[in-house]
């Protein structure tokens, strides 16, 4: 199952470091394990770190979309 991640909804106005932790448990609650996550939205690099970092080892595939970009696959431990 593929996820959508928007980082801009899960901080909100400002992202604060802080906060980190807040972020982590909302970002595993909404990837769930073993599905294929696309990270996306306006966010601090340091943002995109902490969930890349948080997700590896629970989502099968990792995605970063941008309009700039389009997806780019960040890992993909799908064996097949």
């Amino acid at each position: 199952m593929r996820v959508i991640i928007d980082l801009k909804e899960i901080y909100g106005e400002t992202a604060k470091l802080d906060e980190k932790s807040k972020y982590i448990d909302t970002l595993l609650k909404k990837a769930g394990k073993g599905n294929d996550i696309i990270l996306t939205g306006q966010a601090p690099i340091w943002l995109y770190l902490i969930a890349m970092h948080a997700l590896h080892g629970l989502a099968k595939k990792l995605i970063y979309d941008s309009p700039v970009t389009g997806e780019v696959v960040i890992f993909d431990h799908n064996p097949f």
